[in-house]
């Protein structure tokens, strides 16, 4: 099969096995480690997939590490984090775009179902989201943005049909405290993009990825903003057809946007 794929993980010893054991289809599995504590490197070595290790400087910088220093055997690559598993028809779909190879696109976007508590939380995650992460190697390179990334593409950007399965099974008291990073991450790179004329066009087009730029330019600068994001995925995106579920991961989300808000008034004091 001609494509890649290229997994980051930090102590992923509990979502590895799942995410490996559905990549028996692919011949070149690569894993892109940060130095985990943890059985990480064990469980890659005895899947057969080949394990490297670099220094954590932001998600876009990881990424670029590795498409510029890791042996790569195919053009076409799956950019996944260990929490991510690719179901048979999205493998199918992969191997035949990559096996045609189209002239002048660069990469795909996919959507992402979200898992928790043993369901897919269909309308509370705001489904469907869409990331870039089936990339042609030599047309992409990436940016770090707050936690995330934000990628620049060489030619066309197209979509999937098939969507990607992410699930946490790491547990709540885990994904609070990864929360509590990423908020200082995200509450300072808004702080950097103040600066900027806010993108306000980019809501009215038609491009999914640039619609969530301008939201998230939009909730940076709103007062009481877990309230309004709680408003937004509870009632405006549906989330209560999730029942309980959808409620306690909606009233999570917001959480998170008002501690993003907080860390961001912490450093303007602690500046000032």
């Amino acid at each position: 099969m001609p494509v890649s794929v290229m997994i980051f993980t930090l102590n992923e010893e509990v979502h590895l096995p799942l995410c490996l054991a559905a990549l028996g289809w692919c011949d070149d599995v690569i894993v892109v480690d940060s130095f985990s504590s943890d059985r990480t490197e064990d469980i890659c070595r005895e899947r057969g997939a080949r394990f490297f290790q670099h220094p954590f400087e932001g998600f876009g910088a990881q990424r670029n590490w590795a498409l510029d220093h890791v042996p790569i055997r195919h053009d076409w690559v799956l950019i996944l984090d260990a929490d991510e598993r690719v179901p048979p028809e999205l493998a199918e779909e992969l191997t035949a775009i990559a096996s045609e190879d189209p002239a002048g696109v660069g990469s795909y976007r996919v959507r992402r179902r979200f898992f928790m508590w043993g369901r897919w939380l269909k309308h509370s995650s705001l489904y469907p989201t869409w990331v870039v992460r089936f990339v042609r190697r030599d047309r992409v390179r990436y940016l770090n943005r707050g936690h995330a990334e934000t990628q620049e593409v060489r030619g066309e950007v197209r979509d999937l049909q098939h969507d990607l399965i992410d699930e946490n099974l790491k547990g709540i008291d885990e994904w609070f405290e990864r929360q509590n990073r990423y908020s200082r991450k995200d509450a300072l790179h808004e702080l950097e993009q103040a600066r900027n004329a806010p993108p306000w066009s980019r809501l009215f087009v038609g491009d999914a990825l640039e619609r969530r730029v301008a939201l998230k330019a939009l909730a940076a600068r709103l007062p009481a903003r877990g309230l309004l994001y709680f408003l937004y995925a509870y009632v405006w995106r549906r989330g209560f057809l999730d029942g309980r579920d959808g409620l306690v991961f909606c009233l999570m989300r917001a959480l998170y946007q008002t501690m993003v808000g907080v860390k961001k008034y912490d450093a303007r004091r602690n500046r000032a």
